[in-house]
């Protein structure tokens, strides 16, 4: 319990820090999980302070309702398809600023706002460097419920022991209404860029949860405080 006490601390730090980068009259991009929650209620508490943004977009419901909740004001990308700044959050984080997403399943809307945004800010807590990506963490594919089966025996074609990711005792379900397809590579992922290509080629897949060449810098909360991995 101690330990994910002193990593919420860490993502606070992080998320604050990251919030400070945000200015007035900013549009803005909001992640999905456990650190972009502390960046979002960072968010709040500088809005109430002064801070007047033009407007946010959220990742997911649950993002879009807390920050609605905190006061945020919220808009979309059909009014805004370009944003000034994306802060969001990351399962594993290299020292080449390559992220694994998805851990909370909103990796598709996550890459759509860090893409259409002008700078990508990743946030997290010390646990979340790495010295190679995929070694603890699956990498999640979403795809279409359709090609579940031909998808899944591509992926495993791969080097992936595959998992069907569940929510109790049914299949979890993405806000796009996909599958999420938990891909765990026994010995990391040697090639991030090369396995976003073959796992792109899979006809079914609609993305991956490997954000490559995306952030433009990295936040990170720890015990010495923060660190920025640029």
């Amino acid at each position: 319990m101690e330990h994910n006490d002193q990593q919420d601390t860490w993502k606070r730090l992080a998320g604050e820090a990251a919030v400070n980068l945000i200015e007035d009259g900013m549009v803005v991009g909001l992640g999905t999980g456990t650190t972009a929650t502390q960046v979002i209620y960072a968010l709040g508490r500088r809005i109430q302070e002064g801070l007047r943004i033009t407007g946010a977009v959220a990742t997911s419901h649950a993002s879009e309702d807390l920050a609605r909740n905190l006061g945020i004001p919220l808009t979309d990308l059909d009014t805004y398809p370009l944003l000034d700044l994306d802060i969001d959050g990351a399962d594993e984080i290299d020292g080449q600023l390559r992220l694994i997403k998805g851990g909370g399943g909103a990796l598709l809307r996550e890459k759509i706002v860090a893409s259409s945004a002008r700078r990508f800010i990743v946030v997290g807590d010390a646990t979340k460097r790495v010295a190679q990506l995929g070694r603890n963490t699956p990498l999640p594919v979403e795809a279409v419920p359709f090609a579940a089966a031909p998808v899944t025996k591509r992926l495993e074609a791969l080097g992936a022991a595959v998992r069907l990711r569940r929510s109790g005792d049914s299949m979890f379900c993405t806000e796009n209404c996909n599958i999420i397809l938990d891909c765990l590579f026994a010995d990391g992922i040697a090639d991030p860029i090369e396995l976003d290509a073959r796992i792109h080629s899979i006809v079914g897949v609609v993305e991956t949860g490997l954000f490559l060449n995306m952030a433009e810098r990295a936040i990170i909360g720890g015990p010495e405080g923060i660190t920025v991995l640029l």
